[in-house]
Parts: C-alpha cells; sequence; structure tokens
C-alpha cells in the first residue's frame, strides 16, 4: 500500500532540453597500444567543443564498453554537469548500434553527432547550424571542407546546379587538404598526386558558401531527418557506417560542408591537433631514427599491424 504522495506530483515545472544535443560516441577499450593517448584525446574534444561552440547544446556521450578508469571519467564529468546525458553500454554495440540508441534517444531538435577524436573551432556549431537552416532539404552538415567521394554527394550537385550557384574548382587550399589526410596516417607523397587530380564543388546560396560533401565521422542534422535512416543493421564495429552518407545521398537530401576547417581529426594521438601538422609533421618525419624508418617500411610495418590486429581480436572480437 503507497503511504503518502509522490513529491513530483507538486512539481510545476521541468527544464527544457536545448534545441541542439551535441551526441558523442566513445570507444576505448584499455589505455595502451593504440589506444594510450586516446583518454587524453576524448579530454581535448570535449574541452574544444565547449569552448566556443556559437550555441548552447547539450552534451549526451554515448559509451560503447570503455575500460574502467574512462568510466570513471565520464560519471565525473556527468556528476560535476558537464555532460546532461551519459549512457554507458555494457558492451560495444557497434557504431551502428551506438547510432539506433543516440540518433532515436537525443532530445534535441537538432543533433550534433561527433567520434570522439575531433577536435573543433570556435563557431563551428553555429556555422553548421547556418547551413542546415539556410539550404533547403539538408540532410547532414560536416564542420570542416575535405575531399569525399563523389558518388555520395550527386544530389547536392543535381540541386545546386537547379538553384545555387555551382562551381568547380581547388577551393580547399593544401595546407587543409593534407591537415586532415596526414591525421588518416596517409602521407604527404601520396596525396600529391591525389589533390592535383581531384576538384572540389563550391555552392553559393543566399549569401552563404558551402561545398558539397559531408561525412559520418562529425555532422550536424535535424532528428526528424535522421530518424527516417533508422535503424542501422551493421554486423561489424567499423566500416559499415557509409552506410548513412550513401542513404542521405538516395533520398535526395543535401550533403554538405562549411567553407573552412572547424572541426579536424586528432585520430589516436595528440599530435595531430591543430597546427602541428604541414611542414612540422613532415619535418619531424624526415629526422627520424634507423630503427624508426625500418619499422615503417611498407612489407615490416604490414606485417607488423596484421599481428597487432590478430591480438587485438582474439581479446576483443
Amino acid at each position: 500500500m503507497r503511504k503518502g504522495q509522490n513529491p513530483a506530483k507538486f512539481v510545476k515545472d521541468v527544464v527544457r532540453p536545448e534545441r541542439v544535443t551535441v551526441a558523442l560516441l566513445n570507444y576505448i577499450p584499455f589505455l595502451s597500444g593504440f589506444y594510450a593517448e586516446t583518454l587524453d584525446v576524448l579530454k581535448v574534444s570535449l574541452e574544444s567543443m565547449r569552448k566556443d561552440a556559437g550555441l548552447p547544446f547539450d552534451l549526451m556521450v554515448f559509451d560503447n564498453g570503455s575500460c574502467p578508469e574512462v568510466r570513471e571519467y565520464l560519471v565525473k564529468e556527468k556528476e560535476e554537469g558537464r555532460i546532461q546525458y551519459l549512457i554507458l553500454s555494457e558492451k560495444n554495440m557497434g557504431k551502428g548500434g551506438a547510432w539506433n540508441v543516440m540518433l532515436a534517444g537525443a532530445p534535441g531538435e537538432i543533433i550534433a553527432y561527433t567520434d570522439a577524436d575531433v577536435l573543433f573551432s570556435p563557431n563551428w556549431l553555429s556555422r553548421s547550424v547556418e547551413l542546415l537552416e539556410t539550404f533547403p532539404n539538408v540532410g547532414m552538415v560536416t564542420a570542416r571542407p575535405y575531399r569525399t567521394s563523389p558518388e555520395l554527394y550527386t544530389s547536392t550537385q543535381e540541386w545546386a546546379k537547379k538553384n545555387a550557384t555551382l562551381d568547380e574548382g581547388q577551393f580547399i587550399p593544401w595546407e587543409t587538404f593534407l591537415e586532415f589526410n596526414l591525421s588518416l596516417g596517409q602521407t604527404e607523397e601520396e596525396n600529391v598526386k591525389v589533390y592535383a587530380e581531384t576538384s572540389d564543388w563550391r555552392i553559393q546560396y543566399k549569401g552563404l558558401t558551402a561545398l558539397a560533401g559531408a561525412s559520418h565521422w562529425q555532422f550536424t542534422a535535424y532528428k526528424s531527418t535522421l530518424q527516417q535512416f533508422l535503424p542501422f543493421d551493421m554486423d561489424k564495429p567499423m566500416g559499415q557506417v557509409r552506410q548513412l552518407d550513401k542513404r542521405m545521398n538516395d533520398a535526395g537530401y543535401l550533403r554538405l560542408m562549411v567553407s573552412d576547417p572547424l572541426a579536424m581529426n586528432m585520430s589516436n594521438t595528440l599530435g595531430y591537433l591543430r597546427g602541428e601538422l604541414g611542414k612540422d609533421v613532415v619535418k619531424s618525419k624526415k629526422g627520424k631514427g634507423f630503427a624508426r624508418r625500418v619499422l615503417e617500411l611498407s612489407p615490416i610495418k604490414k606485417m607488423l599491424l596484421a599481428v597487432y590486429n590478430k591480438i587485438f581480436s582474439w581479446y576483443y572480437s
């Protein structure tokens, strides 16, 4: 039998969530090897995100089965009011499984999704939302220009040809192009040819400039749009997330990027912070010792990484 009345019945007002929910997906299974610096990367990402986004937002973090040290850090951030919504998954659900929870459950009208290794610049969120609200039928906006697969933004090109000013050219500066690709583990040498043989599509509409393309690693979108593509049925933790890019393009949605870099992939190390790339990175590679240069020889590197991946799969698959 109930005793007394539930005090919650007398609460007349509840706090409304912000219009924008920033949804961050995190996975750090241990703090060694590949993941040795990833907790520090996560902390830098969160700090840069909050510093000057240009718009207020609530932060949702989905942790996909990380190690105890990482979970303890996230719980502390939640308790101190720096994370508004925290979901701790016991197991790694993969990116698709996590998206099914995050993109359906985020309370905001607009969701700004990000991987946990993204470094943000001031106004990254306001600039993204500006494009989202100004261009019609936008599926997603990424806060950085970079060269994406042309077959994934054909709908954007078709719309721009009829309704905006569309130009083809080298609109992403070489330094900006190289900065991002170096963070993916590529070399300067292999990117020289790619940069020369590819191009960008610039779209000008109602006084704003965007580039055609976007990506699943960081994007801002209307929740109502994202829900059209749920659920994601992915049988691998990674490698299938381009489904969202393709589905949006096939559905006729615009996929856009801001015209200057407001987000940067740090990958698994703080060595890829903005300002430490370009000439400095190339110079540091030239100065490596003999042992390091031997380890980076293609056959040796390929063999050792294969062994590492096999050991990793034994423990964590």
